[in-house]
């Protein structure tokens, strides 16, 4: 499954459209997402943020928790501040997944 993540640009045709970080991370605990496209900025705090969703996938990998395979991860956010967070958190989540394949 292809995850579009955002609260106002429709997902590109064949990607399931969430516009909450909650949402995003709901589909992620599946296993089941191969590609995920993020913004940053969903609305409000409530919503949460794309980089919210990087956390908690850095997080189940810590806790050996991830289940599925690594999916491959665009950020497509705006915000200048946020993408580079993002892209710090995706290189995270990328050393916590081969660490957690090398503990397995």
């Amino acid at each position: 499954m292809k995850v579009w993540l955002d609260d106002v640009r429709p997902a590109p045709p064949g990607w399931t459209w969430v516009k909450t970080a909650p949402a995003g991370i709901e589909l992620l605990a599946r296993g089941d997402v191969t590609e995920l496209s993020l913004d940053h900025d969903l609305g409000d705090d409530d919503q949460g943020t794309g980089y919210d969703v990087l956390v908690w996938m850095e997080e189940a990998c810590a806790r050996d928790a991830w289940s599925g395979p690594a999916p491959t991860i665009h950020v497509h956010s705006a915000n200048p501040v946020g993408r580079s967070r993002m892209l710090a958190a995706i290189e995270g989540f990328r050393r916590q997944f081969q660490a957690m394949r090398e503990r397995a």
